[in-house]
């Protein structure tokens, strides 16, 4: 069942270096965006992430050092695939914590900002565990009665994802057809950064991890300003460094 689109909404799938938001790089990227008459266009880059790929990464998508030596770093395309994804909600497959977490990431380092406050960020595996806890290949088989060719390709599973959200719409009629009835039957977790070193309870920025956590931001950073430059100089994710900082001005505007 195709969706019903106010707006175009991109599922977005990425190969990467690794795991970890802060350090890691993306080393393919994959794109279908759905306009509101539901025709598609497929955007699909190698990225040089100009750091080695470990074996254990090429392993699990096939892509080596070799296949991206010649290809653009991420900075030379950010431009380029932010303008793709200008006004569209985005999607994919753990998506929310994985894909769109390290494609803010990515744009950070290029020195782009990329808001995704106004946009729907609806991540199809949480429908899919929601209704039979699988992975995206059992999900594909399951929904679609298909076999997943060229899994850990992004584009291959970009479109996959695609297509279980149109099998999802048919099986489940209490899912609607649009982005917003999806979005208001799985629900949505109020996000302060990708990481989550920092949830929101209440609607106050709460820390999550360390000696700090199930503190206040706001009140640490009154107490022990000297934590804001810890966190600054430390191995965190650009994101939360962006929204610690966004925390640190309100913060500092209200005294004033």
């Amino acid at each position: 069942m195709p969706l019903q689109l106010t707006r175009p909404v991109a599922f977005i799938d990425l190969e990467t270096t690794g795991v970890n938001l802060a350090t890691d790089r993306i080393v393919e990227i994959a794109i279908v965006k759905v306009s509101t008459d539901n025709t598609r266009v497929v955007k699909r880059k190698l990225i040089n992430p100009q750091m080695p790929i470990p074996k254990g990464a090429s392993d699990v998508h096939g892509i080596t050092d070799d296949m991206v030596k010649d290809a653009p770093a991420f900075k030379q395309v950010a431009n380029e695939i932010r303008q793709f994804l200008d006004n569209c909600d985005l999607a994919g497959y753990n998506s929310n914590r994985f894909d769109i977490p390290l494609l803010v990431e990515e744009f950070l380092r290029a020195g782009l900002d990329f808001d995704v406050t106004d946009r729907h960020l609806l991540d199809v595996q949480k429908v899919y565990h929601m209704m039979e806890p699988r992975t995206l290949s059992a999900a594909y088989k399951f929904y679609c009665d298909k076999s997943l060719e060229n899994a850990h390709s992004a584009e291959a599973d970009a479109q996959a994802t695609c297509e279980i959200l149109e099998s999802q719409l048919e099986k489940y009629p209490q899912l609607g057809t649009s982005v917003e009835s999806v979005m208001k039957f799985t629900g949505s977790e109020p996000i302060v950064d990708f990481a989550r070193r920092f949830v929101m309870e209440n609607g106050v920025e709460i820390f999550n991890f360390g000696k700090h956590k199930g503190k206040k931001v706001v009140d640490v950073l009154k107490l022990e300003p000297q934590y804001y430059d810890w966190m600054m100089k430390g191995d965190f994710a650009m994101h939360t460094k962006q929204k610690l900082t966004e925390i640190l001005n309100r913060t500092l505007l209200k005294k004033a």
